[in-house]
């Protein structure tokens, strides 16, 4: 297998397993703060995350909670 197509499968694979790391109640928690902040990232784990604490002063309540838990 090529090497550059090993490694972006193995980036698909990291993304999709942090997404799965996230409980739906957590999910549920910031969808409508992520949706209103961060659309343009959304399917992009990483670059939600990060959106998410950057805007951590602008989140609702249950979404900060979350995003605090989270390390953020």
């Amino acid at each position: 297998m090529n090497r550059s197509l090993f490694l972006a499968l193995a980036l698909v694979a990291a993304s999709s397993a942090a997404a799965l790391a996230q409980s739906s109640e957590e999910r549920m928690a910031c969808r409508s703060d992520a949706s209103k902040l961060c659309s343009s990232f959304i399917g992009k784990p990483a670059q939600m995350n990060s959106c998410l604490r950057e805007n951590k002063a602008k989140l609702s309540d249950s979404c900060r909670k979350v995003v605090e838990a989270r390390g953020g």
